[in-house]
């Protein structure tokens, strides 16, 4: 057992919700006893008002994390999934993930409305491509306005009327104990979620074999099968975070079913692909998907 370490993540109130869950889970297994927090900022925290794409993409908020576990200042990252690119440094290991949350999308609006109830031209804030695109499948005749910052920012912003509805995950609006202001939870079939949505990954050295063999003992294997198809879809693409691409995968007895939907880059044109297989071919399952997306979308979703 070892005698100390020390987790690393983003300064917001969500990751340090998700980095106290990491925490619990390796104390609760008896794995660690002495377990410390390190508050990390990050380049992708300091934009404020621009597309994290315009600055470097996803990465911002992982490099300098990254880094520091690289350089030994921290023993593991903790990492909202969906914010981890696919390629990561050659020196580290993404390979525990913690029992998934909820990883549906959901929407906050003025006078608690339905997406259908918003009156047309209304203003709906995001900062993904994949949302606004889904959305229109549903609501061509409302407006879609770049937002950004952590969950209360853009509440408070909602608040401040410069949006009429709001996009995020239900997963982090769960964790910072704010159901109440939901005001609609979309369904797979509506809204497809972001490759590993919902999920909590521990990231370490890859060199740290006593590390890996604790971590192992608290990775969620049903969730671990699922990310492996969703994220080898987004590896297959090769796509960056402006890439409008939804991954949700899940598995009914010894089957896991993974459901894929991309967009063109202007987003008038969906591509849609569902398939299955045996649990044990789930890494198979997502280059497949990925293969079939690449080759439907003739590469539009590529600048």
């Amino acid at each position: 057992m070892k005698n100390k370490i020390i987790i690393g993540t983003r300064g917001s109130k969500l990751a340090l919700i998700y980095a106290e869950k990491a925490k619990n889970e390796l104390l609760k297994n008896k794995l660690i006893n002495n377990i410390e927090i390190k508050s990390i900022s990050t380049a992708g925290d300091k934009i404020k008002d621009l597309r994290v794409s315009e600055y470097g993409g996803k990465g911002l908020f992982c490099k300098t994390i990254e880094k520091e576990l690289i350089d030994k200042k921290i023993d593991i990252a903790v990492h909202a999934l969906k914010d981890l690119p696919s390629d990561e440094p050659k020196e580290l290991l993404s390979n525990c993930f913690l029992e998934r949350n909820n990883p549906r999308d959901i929407l906050i609006s003025k006078n608690n409305k339905s997406i259908n109830d918003l009156t047309a031209n209304s203003i709906i804030g995001t900062s993904s491509y994949r949302r606004e695109f889904q959305l229109k499948q549903i609501r061509k005749d409302l407006k879609y306005k770049l937002i950004r910052g952590n969950v209360d920012t853009r509440i408070k912003k909602l608040n401040e009327n410069l949006y009429d509805a709001i996009i995020l995950s239900y997963a982090g609006i769960k964790s910072l104990g704010l159901e109440k202001k939901i005001s609609q939870i979309f369904s797979i079939s509506e809204i497809i979620p972001s490759a590993g949505q919902g999920t909590i990954v521990l990231q370490c050295r890859k060199d740290d074999i006593d590390l890996i063999k604790i971590l192992d003992n608290i990775n969620h294997k049903p969730t671990h099968r699922c990310i492996q198809a969703e994220r080898n879809v987004l590896r297959i693409l090769e796509g960056d975070c402006e890439t409008a691409v939804g991954a949700f995968a899940e598995i009914n007895g010894n089957n896991i079913i993974l459901k894929a939907e991309l967009f063109s880059l202007d987003g008038k044109k969906r591509f849609y692909i569902e398939l299955s297989k045996d649990i044990k071919f789930a890494k198979k399952l997502g280059i497949e998907v990925g293969k079939i997306l690449k080759k439907k979308s003739n590469n539009s979703y590529k600048k």
